[in-house]
């Protein structure tokens, strides 16, 4: 992957209202209250405001401390409960011919020349009958030969479909998604990034997750393709990939149990499989956000659908390899996911999700933005009053949730690979590989904290940055 991004559209106003496919969420009893996408700016303004209030007012307060304590108190024991969920098994791959679903693969390319053609005769190459899954590659009027190599590819493959964006089309991936959604037929979607590589029997053994309850998407593990052995990249040992490696276990372990809980299951756009039925019922792709994954994984739930977390098999990206294009990446992760909550935040006090789901929201929005914004004005105040910081016990909680699930998730990919038992030499090596995760993921409280910042005194603005990606001679 490059080490450099570059904005695919950087405009202040360019989309005012959204695609004709997404429909406004009204909330059951008052339908004049919807998401309202207008006055983020505001809304994250007076969100920081009340966060950094509160932590100097706590610091001002005798019960500050014990307010805290039982806060941690609460949200520890949330946590033991998701370390120790016991997931559900995934089900046996599909068999008999007879129940083959219908799938519609659907990829949004812009200037990927460099790995489309890998892609293509991935997706194409599939162990799925052919006449069940189709192959929709949208080229996002790229200005490289993505265009050539997509067209010569369709005459090569009866099931790839290549749809061309013209210039002045907008919504980012979202708009590309939305635009040929309605030309697609399957029961299912699933998304790719121009960069993923799958097993063959991916799609047989990741559908039959559909037929518990209602759910609605599954999100497979990502892996980092530099970091799996049999790739034998040159950039293995690179910290930021060995880091992303143990973040992606840690993230497919933590949804994954959260799931199991009852909690959120989250997407993670490459490698998503959603149920037709399910997204449209939630309106399609939402072109106001830049990270329609996340935009996606709270309508779903809103909608009452569940989203389930699957660690193998997993879809394997290219991982960044530099602490800028780490940073660029992040940074659009986090503002991202902190959108969604200034988006729905009524439906979500509303308690529209359901109790179990609301409250597993409510701890993951104090770990992953109260608690980095809370930091700087809690450092402040601790050093005024030579006092130690008030939000250590949820810290030190924190850390430990990180590193007991990047273990967990690194043991559960390597017991999932192998039935062999893990050695004590094996132990060794997943603590290890899992303290250096924990260490890498700190870099979040430096990148939240100034996301947040950024969104309450900059105006609106609608930003999709792609990274360019650069194929297997460079992985």
């Amino acid at each position: 992957m490059s080490e450099n991004s570059w904005h695919e559209t950087d405009s202040f106003h360019e989309l005012e209202a959204l695609a004709a496919l997404v429909t406004e969420l009204p909330d059951p009893e008052d339908p004049k209250i919807s998401r309202g996408f207008d006055g983020r700016r505001k809304k994250a303004a007076i969100v920081f405001a009340m966060i950094w209030s509160s932590t100097i007012a706590l610091h001002l307060v005798t019960w500050g401390y014990w307010f805290i304590l039982g806060l941690t108190t609460l949200m520890s024991i949330h946590a033991a409960r998701l370390v120790l969920a016991r997931p559900c098994r995934l089900p046996k791959p599909i068999e008999d011919d007879d129940l083959f679903p219908t799938v519609s693969l659907m990829v949004a390319a812009k200037n990927e020349e460099a790995v489309i053609g890998r892609l293509v005769e991935m997706l194409c190459g599939l162990d799925y009958p052919s006449d069940r899954y189709e192959v929709w590659v949208i080229d996002d009027n790229s200005s490289d030969r993505t265009p050539e190599i997509l067209d010569a590819l369709a005459e090569q493959y009866p099931q790839l479909n290549v749809f061309h964006r013209p210039a002045n089309a907008g919504g980012g991936k979202s708009g590309a998604l939305n635009q040929v959604l309605p030309l697609t037929g399957g029961e299912f979607l699933a998304v790719f990034d121009a960069d993923a590589q799958v097993e063959r029997d991916f799609l047989r053994r990741v559908l039959p997750v559909f037929d518990r309850g209602d759910v609605g998407a599954i999100q497979v593990r990502k892996a980092i393709i530099q970091a799996e052995p049999e790739f034998d990249s040159k950039d293995s040992n690179n910290f930021w990939i060995r880091g992303q490696m143990a973040e992606m276990a840690l993230d497919a372990f933590i949804h994954q149990q959260r799931a199991a809980v009852g909690g959120l299951g989250e997407l993670r756009g490459n490698g998503q499989l959603v149920r037709r039925e399910a997204l449209i019922d939630c309106g399609g792709w939402n072109e106001e956000t830049i990270t329609d994954d996340l935009d996606l994984t709270f309508r779903l739930h809103l909608n009452q659908w569940d989203i389930e977390v699957v660690t193998e098999p997993a879809v394997y990206e290219e991982g960044v390899t530099n602490a800028i294009a780490l940073w660029h990446q992040r940074n659009r992760w986090a503002e991202g996911g902190y959108q969604r909550y200034l988006d729905y935040w009524r439906l979500i006090l509303r308690n529209r999700m359901g109790t179990r789901k609301t409250l597993d929201l409510a701890m993951f929005w104090m770990l992953q933005y109260v608690m980095p914004t809370a930091a700087i004005p809690d450092f402040l105040m601790a050093v005024l009053r030579h006092r130690m910081m008030l939000t250590s016990p949820i810290s030190a909680m924190t850390l430990f949730l990180f590193l007991f699930s990047a273990i967990g998730g690194l043991r559960r990919v390597r017991r999932l690979k192998s039935a062999e038992h893990q050695t004590l030499l094996e132990w060794a090596t997943l603590m290890v590989q899992g303290l250096r995760g924990s260490i890498y993921m700190l870099h979040w409280f430096a990148i939240v904290s100034t996301a947040t910042l950024r969104m309450s005194i900059r105006p609106k603005r609608l930003k999709w940055v792609k990274t360019i990606h650069r194929g297997a001679e460079h992985v």
